[in-house]
C-alpha cells in the first residue's frame, strides 16, 4: 500500500510538537486532495490524539512498539484506509522504555514504518547553540529518516541568520535534510499543560481559533512544497495485513457494552474499543456525570481513565449512578476498570482540599493525591490465580498517576519493563478486573476472550 505519511518529532518535550501536529492536520484537511487524512501518536499518551480528534473529528490511533510487534504498528497504520498520515513524536527523538535504547520512542516508529520525520526545534532562547543540538541529533540519524527541520518559536530579529548558518550545516554535514522554515513566537498560541500532561481540549480556550492561526502561520512561514515532497516520498510496504487469527470470531447473540465516556472518564485506545468490536460487543457510552443510571440492556461495564479527582463533587453527588453502578457490579455485570475509572469504584476520592468524596463503594478503598507520579511507565501483568486473566496471560500496559488507592488488590503481580521492579495489584475474578494499568488488549487477546465469555454467560442467567 501506499501511505503519504510524515511524522513531527522533537528533541525534547514541549517543543510545539502537538500544536504544529494539529495546525498541520488543520491545514491538510482543508486541502482537497490531502483531506483522506488519518493522524497517529507514538506511545501511550491519551491526551494528545483527543487534540487530533478535535481536528479530523476521527480517533487518532496510537502507535506504541512496547505494546505491539512491528506488524501490527504497520497494520494500524493501513487499518486507517486514508491516503495521507501524520504521525506526532513522543518527548525527545530518541527517548524511550529507558536510556539504554530505542525501544518505545519515535524514532524506532519511524523505523519501524519506514516514515520519513521532521524535526520540531524549539528554538527560543537559543542561536549558534541550536545549531551545534542539530547536528548533533543529525549524526545519530542511523537510518537518515530525518527529511526536514522546522525551527519554533525564533525570534524574528535574527532568524535570518540562523537560517543561512543552519543551510550551511545541513549541506556540508547531511544534504538530503532541507531546511523548511523558521515559525515565530506567538504568545496568543498556547496549550497548557497540568499534572497528567496536557488540558483537555474542551478546557482549551478558543482552541479552534489557536489552531487556526498556527496553520496560517505554517503555511506563510514554511516551504510546504518541500513538505509534501517529504510526506510523498515515504515509501510504501508489501504486507498482508489481513487478521487470519481467532480474534475476529463473533457472537451470534447481541452483548451490549456500557463504555463511561465524558471529561471525567475519557482515556481509551481506540485500538480497544476496536478489539471490542472485532468480537461483535456493541459499544453504548454513557456519562457517569450526567446521565442517572446505566443503560438499559447491558452486558458489562469498562470504566476507563481520565480525571474523576477533578469532577469529585459532580460524580459524587450524583448518587443514582453511582447507586446504578454498584448495584450492577453486585448483582454480577462483568466489568473493567483502570487508573480513574479504579478510583471511582472505590468508597471515596479526596480532592485537591483534603475533602473526601464517596464514590460507587464496589471496593473497599481510598484515593489520595500522593503529590508524585507513583509507579509510572510500561509494565506486564500477569494473573496470581485464575480469574479473567487466566494462567499463561500476560497483557501490556502502563501507569501515570498521582493518586493513590489504599487497597489496590493483590491478584496480579505487574513488573516493570525498566528495571523489572514487581508488585502486586489488581481487584479480580471471573466477571471483573480493576486496578491502576491502562491494558493495552491486543497484547494478549486472552482478556477480550474471557470477558466476552463473561458477557455471554451473564446475559444467558441474566
Amino acid at each position: 500500500m501506499k501511505l503519504n505519511r510524515v511524522m513531527i518529532a522533537a528533541m525534547k518535550s514541549g517543543s510545539g510538537k502537538t500544536i504544529f501536529t494539529c495546525g498541520l492536520l488543520n491545514l491538510l484537511k482543508g486541502m482537497k486532495e490531502r483531506n483522506s487524512l488519518a493522524s497517529f501518536k507514538c506511545g501511550p499518551d491519551y491526551i494528545d490524539p483527543m487534540f487530533h480528534r478535535r481536528v479530523l473529528e476521527v480517533p487518532g490511533d496510537n502507535l506504541d512498539s512496547f505494546f505491539s510487534e512491528p506488524k501490527e504498528i504497520r497494520r494500524i497504520l493501513y487499518s486507517a484506509g486514508k491516503d495521507n498520515g501524520v504521525i506526532e513524536g513522543v518527548m525527545g527523538l530518541y527517548d524511550g522504555v529507558s536510556p539504554e535504547g530505542l525501544k518505545g520512542s519515535s524514532y524506532e516508529i519511524a523505523s519501524i514504518t519506514k516514515t520519513p520525520i521532521v524535526l520540531i526545534v524549539d528554538y527560543k532562547g537559543l542561536w549558534t547553540t541550536g545549531i551545534s543540538m542539530v547536528k548533533g541529533v543529525l549524526l545519530d540519524d542511523e537510518e537518515r529518516l530525518i527529511k526536514g527541520i522546522v525551527l519554533n518559536r525564533i525570534g524574528r530579529s535574527y532568524s535570518d541568520k540562523v537560517e543561512k548558518a543552519l543551510e550551511e550545516m545541513l549541506a556540508n554535514c547531511r544534504p538530503d535534510v532541507k531546511l523548511l522554515g523558521s515559525i515565530p513566537e506567538n504568545k496568543d498560541i498556547k496549550l497548557d499543560s497540568r499534572h497528567l500532561g496536557l488540558l483537555l481540549p474542551e478546557e482549551v480556550v478558543d482552541l479552534k481559533s489557536q489552531i487556526d492561526s498556527f496553520s496560517k502561520m505554517i503555511e506563510e512561514n514554511l516551504h510546504m512544497g518541500m513538505l509534501f515532497e517529504i510526506m510523498d516520498g515515504a515509501p510504501k510496504w508489501e504486507e498482508d495485513f489481513a487478521f487470519q487469527e481467532e480474534n475476529q470470531e463473533k457472537v451470534n447473540e447481541t452483548l451490549r457494552l456500557a463504555v463511561a465516556r465524558d471529561e471525567a472518564c475519557c482515556f481509551y485506545y481506540p485500538e480497544n474499543i476496536r478489539v471490542l468490536e472485532e468480537q461483535g460487543i456493541e459499544i453504548v457510552e454513557f456519562s457517569p456525570l450526567r446521565d442517572k443510571t446505566l443503560p438499559h440492556n447491558i452486558h458489562g461495564l469498562l470504566l476507563g481513565g481520565g480525571y474523576p479527582e477533578l469532577y469529585v463533587k459532580e460524580l459524587s453527588y450524583n448518587a443514582s449512578m453511582r447507586e446504578s453502578i454498584r448495584d450492577a457490579v453486585k448483582a454480577g455485570l462483568p466489568s473493567l476498570a483502570e487508573c480513574g475509572g479504579f478510583m471511582y469504584l472505590g468508597d471515596t476520592i479526596t480532592d485537591a482540599n483534603g475533602k473526601d468524596y464517596p464514590m460507587v463503594g464496589a471496593y473497599k478503598g481510598e484515593s489520595q493525591n500522593q503529590g508524585k507520579l507513583i509507579r509510572f511507565g510500561y509494565l506486564t501483568l500477569e494473573p496470581k490465580a485464575t480469574g479473567l486473566l487466566k494462567d499463561g496471560t500476560t497483557i501490556k500496559g502502563h501507569e501515570f498517576h498521582y493518586y493513590d488507592s489504599d487497597n489496590n488488590g493483590s491478584d496480579c503481580m505487574a513488573t516493570k519493563a525498566k528495571g523489572g521492579a514487581s508488585w502486586e495489584c489488581m481487584h479480580m475474578s471471573d466477571n471483573h478486573l480493576w486496578g491502576y494499568p491502562h491494558l493495552y488488549y491486543r497484547s494478549d487477546m486472552n482478556l477480550v476472550k474471557a470477558f466476552k465469555e463473561a458477557m455471554m454467560e451473564y446475559k444467558k442467567n441474566g
